[in-house]
């Protein structure tokens, strides 16, 4: 019965899209290292707790083919923010994210160092 299980996840993590522009923070890949981690041993490995493993297994269906998106389906194709998915989509992408921190790391640098000058000259020796 393992066997089954394990390639039925298998089968799920082959379907399953991977993002490229979320490097490392994607579901899909994240899928992918979990399965191979609590199937180490492939169609060998004893599952502990078959039931949980059923009910993961259908949770992961449930997000893969959008069934509560289907089953409730929304008035707007927007967000609080009134972004579309596909904006949403792109704002949240790996390369902007780290485009955002940098920005956010230069106005704290350049802050810190408007204080910095503002502090008497003792203190100023005290931080580095």
């Amino acid at each position: 019965m393992a066997a089954t299980r394990y390639r039925r996840f298998l089968k799920l993590c082959e379907e399953w899209p991977v993002d490229e522009s979320k490097w490392g923070r994607d579901l899909g890949s994240h899928l992918r290292s979990r399965v191979a981690q609590a199937f180490r041993d492939g169609e060998n490995t004893q599952v502990a707790n078959p039931e949980d493993c059923d009910q993961r297994y259908e949770s992961l269906v449930q997000i893969h083919t959008n069934y509560h998106k289907n089953k409730y389906p929304r008035l707007r194709d927007t967000n609080f923010t009134g972004l579309t998915m596909e904006e949403c989509r792109i704002v949240i992408a790996t390369e902007n994210l780290r485009e955002t921190t940098e920005i956010k790391r230069s106005k704290w640098k350049n802050m810190w160092e408007m204080l910095k000058e503002k502090l008497p000259k003792r203190t100023q020796k005290l931080i580095p």
